[in-house]
């Protein structure tokens, strides 16, 4: 296990610090076995299986994002004819012709993948991970940390700098409070599909542009499952609960890593450590902030877990350098 920060305050620290570490351990375990006896799902929302696509590149990249249009739209009818307005409205945003839906699914908690900017042009991408309770039903959101972050870009690009955001809504995030949060098992499953991703941007923009991971909070533990050997030049973590690794060198990737947590983040309360239980890695060990870790640590100022990409925040100003590569810029507490 891996654990924030050592006790030095004698045999008594010592031991309130174990008596401490032995709770909070007691307390992961507990919720991974209680919360699935009692946690209820959101209902599936009926909708059109997935348009058909060509694989993606350059020369297919306009038909993906129309065939993926006319699938929201076919999704917005489907949920309205279902009476569940909400959905209906969020997929029928979607289906806007300004819209650049790279996927969509709108089965279930709904799979989106969005482009902002022009993916064949762009010199920086930046792709955002999201974190629990990420679904089409709160897709606003995560949708609004992308625009701010793009509009950010283009401010701040120097002269001849294209940029592009991904918002990768590519997997079943866990629940805030549920057993799958404490655990790697959703990470896991999505490690591959953000692989897949890499893959795809690398396919439509070739191999000029460099790519950055800018991943919140449970998203954090995905991109350390995928980071080994990926393609991507930054690993922006923000708001994390740890990866599942040891340490930086342990993701075993070229890219640098970076990490930051605002002031007022309740994920600093968080326990740093890690078990096995039953076959499943309960907790995500190492604080990605601690000197252990091996992170270039930048500010993100005294926003809370939320915050890191709300416009005019210090966070979002250090992110924004990230992946633009301006890294002498980039600010420290």
């Amino acid at each position: 296990m891996g654990f924030a920060a050592k006790y030095r305050r004698g045999d008594g620290g010592r031991r309130r610090g174990g008596r401490w570490r032995r709770a909070a351990l007691a307390a992961l375990i507990t919720g991974a076995v209680v919360f699935p006896l009692s946690a209820a799902g959101r209902p599936e929302i009926p909708a059109p299986a997935p348009a058909s696509l060509a694989p993606l590149s350059a020369s297919t990249l306009d038909e993906a994002y129309a065939a993926n249009r006319a699938n929201a739209a076919e999704a917005a009818r489907t949920a309205a004819a279902h009476q569940d307005r909400d959905r209906a409205a969020t997929d029928r945003a979607l289906a806007a012709p300004a819209r650049r839906l790279l996927r969509f699914d709108g089965r279930g908690s709904g799979r989106v993948t969005e482009v902002l900017g022009d993916l064949t042009r762009a010199d920086r991408i930046a792709v955002l991970v999201p974190g629990s309770d990420t679904s089409l039903d709160t897709y606003g959101r995560f949708h609004a940390a992308a625009a701010a972050l793009y509009g950010q870009l283009v401010r701040q690009a120097p002269a001849g700098t294209r940029t592009a955001v991904v918002a990768w809504m590519g997997y079943e995030t866990p629940g805030t409070v549920s057993a799958t949060v404490t655990t790697t098992g959703r990470a896991e499953q999505a490690a591959p599909r953000l692989r897949a991703l890499v893959t795809d941007l690398r396919a439509i923009a070739g191999g000029g542009p460099r790519i950055s991971l800018l991943c919140h909070s449970y998203g954090s533990v995905v991109c350390g499952r995928a980071a080994a050997g990926l393609a991507v030049d930054d690993i922006a973590l923000v708001g994390s609960p740890g990866t599942g690794a040891d340490s930086a060198a342990a993701l075993h990737t070229r890219a640098r890593v970076w990490a930051a947590r605002g002031g007022h983040d309740w994920v600093e309360n968080v326990p740093h450590l890690s078990a096995d239980l039953f076959g499943t890695t309960v907790g995500f060990g190492t604080d990605p902030l601690s000197p252990a870790f091996g992170a270039r640590v930048f500010a993100a100022g005294d926003g809370g877990h939320s915050d890191y990409f709300s416009p005019g925040s210090t966070s979002l100003t250090n992110l924004t350098r990230i992946v633009l590569g301006e890294t002498k810029a980039v600010t420290h507490d």
